[in-house]
């Protein structure tokens, strides 16, 4: 089935293109959300004719998640999860629970606009993308621990880990110095 695409759809195309996808794709999901009309002589004339209206909306709504998005730059929430000693969690991390935690941190999201490749089933620290708009996306930093004393060791261990690479990348550069002044001479 050939849509006209209403707004920016990730992997599929751009605002006004006509893409062909599977119609119960259409039917269930691009159709009644208003993210694409079907791509008919009677429908593309009434997209011409709404495109700048529909581009200012659309620029409008950018303008506003990026204000959002640099509210939101740089939030780290922490979940507290039961897990097994390897680090294994009894259940997982879902996208329900990354969105109530940020929104305890005080900003409003849905858990439609979390992004999770796969579900968090692990102990550690994890960055996850949060989609304000079709082109404006997040990076959040989620903490999961069994308590917060775990929560602070594991910060402070990337942070050890972080400082432990500089000063590794300090050294090979010292060191390839040393070498470029040995074969100087």
């Amino acid at each position: 089935m050939e849509v006209i695409l209403l707004e920016r759809i990730r992997h599929l195309g751009q605002m006004g293109d006509v893409v062909n996808v599977k119609p119960g794709y259409a039917r269930n999901f691009l159709l009644p959300q208003g993210k694409a009309l079907r791509a008919s002589k009677n429908n593309i004339a009434r997209f011409e004719t709404q495109k700048s209206q529909l581009e200012a909306q659309n620029l409008e709504a950018r303008k506003e998640a990026e204000s959002l998005g640099a509210g939101m730059q740089g939030v780290r929430v922490t979940l507290i999860r039961q897990a097994s000693e390897t680090g294994h969690l009894f259940g997982s991390v879902s996208t329900r629970d990354i969105a109530a935690a940020i929104t305890n941190e005080g900003h409003t999201v849905t858990h439609r606009q979390v992004i999770l490749d796969h579900p968090i089933k692990t102990l550690g620290i994890y960055e996850v993308l949060v989609h304000l708009h079709p082109e404006v996306e997040i990076a959040v930093s989620v903490n999961v621990a069994r308590s917060e004393q775990e929560a602070e060791a594991q910060l402070s261990n990337e942070s050890e880990v972080f400082e432990t690479e500089e000063l590794a990348a300090q050294a090979e550069e010292e060191l390839s110095e040393d070498e470029a002044d040995e074969e100087e001479e």
